[in-house]
């Protein structure tokens, strides 16, 4: 039997990444947390005592509409008082799938709440900086002002369903990160893979400016801006507030994995983006996505990723982790499972 006096979250994409992170942060906040898995999906992290597990059919207005109804705990009341939909995917086969699950699904995800009986108070869409594509100068952070030019298939997905959930009718929040790492991401792993083994692969031929944010800082700053009525209606970029180049990332993961010798190793971008092209025909050819691919080679080539997180700092959040402290907890974590 539900609470009604307890407020009720529903995370999407719970077992992935991030949302691992959210649905423990939703659970030590004190919140009622339903979350949405598919069947077949790795569950090993939802481990909080009292979760919910429901399945979502994200073809469907109408059935999404349904299952808030049927899930209301008494008339007058929401299904969920808040929503985080952090579902979606950063690999695709081609920039109609990017937008078939990021895009269109998100849609008639919001479009199915907002015509429930009594619907979500708020709800939170996990976006990306890269919906705006690169900042308007070389040396100069990524605004949520700017204009957004997304650079390439994953980003522009992103900003249609940022579109998406603005058109809604429903009250929103976007929450933009900046490149996400913590203990079980695995694209950052690779590279501190390939560092321990003595090799830090480093694309173009100036330094990459580069921002971070941990994921449990990224669970966090969401569930701090549920909690914000000046945040209604607004979008909001999140980073650890630093800002690095890649060779100060790599020597970092290199004096915290305790190497004495990496080979800190700048590849040219003709090299890289003949790679991700033979990454992108291997994962054609197996059905296998490729880390490295098209829309990779974007984000490896940009020079620039610095971005500016004021406005979320100035409603009062303040991130845990730096990229020493946030490193330091990922290999140590790696290291115990195996991974390094």
């Amino acid at each position: 039997m539900l609470n009604a006096t307890t407020k009720r979250v529903l995370i999407t994409g719970a077992s992935g990444f991030i949302g691992g992170y959210l649905a423990e942060e939703a659970y030590k906040r004190g919140y009622e947390v339903w979350v949405a898995v598919r069947k077949n999906s790795n569950r090993s992290r939802l481990t909080q005592p009292g979760l919910h597990f429901i399945e979502i059919d994200y073809h469907s207005e109408e059935a999404v509409t349904r299952l808030a109804n049927e899930t209301a705990p008494t008339t007058g009341e929401p299904a969920w008082h808040y929503v985080i939909h952090n579902a979606g995917i950063t690999k695709a086969k081609d920039a109609k799938e990017f937008v078939r699950i990021n895009a269109e699904q998100t849609g008639r995800f919001a479009r199915g709440l907002a015509a429930a009986a009594v619907p979500p108070e708020l709800f939170l869409l996990m976006s990306s900086m890269g919906s705006y594509g690169p900042p308007a100068g070389a040396h100069e952070p990524l605004k949520s002002s700017q204009q957004q030019k997304p650079a390439n298939a994953y980003g522009k997905s992103k900003l249609l369903s940022e579109r998406e959930v603005a058109g809604s009718g429903l009250p929103y929040i976007i929450l933009q990160p900046t490149g996400v790492y913590g203990p079980g991401d695995r694209d950052y792993l690779l590279s501190l893979q390939a560092i321990a083994k003595g090799f830090d692969f480093i694309t173009g031929p100036k330094p990459q400016l580069l921002t971070f944010v941990h994921a449990g800082d990224v669970a966090r700053a969401a569930l701090f801006l549920l909690e914000q009525p000046e945040a209604q209606g607004k979008s909001y970029i999140i980073s650890d507030g630093n800002s690095y180049t890649d060779i100060e990332y790599g020597k970092l993961a290199q004096e915290l994995l305790q190497k004495k010798h990496v080979l800190h190793l700048r590849c040219p971008l003709g090299i890289v983006r003949i790679v991700c092209q033979i990454g992108e025909w291997w994962g054609h050819l197996t059905g296998r996505l490729s880390p490295l691919n098209k829309d990779k080679y974007t984000i490896l080539s940009q020079r620039n990723w610095l971005c500016d997180a004021t406005p979320l700092f100035e409603l009062g959040f303040t991130p845990k982790y730096d990229l020493r402290s946030g490193l330091e907890e990922t290999i140590n974590y790696a290291k115990e499972k195996g991974l390094l």
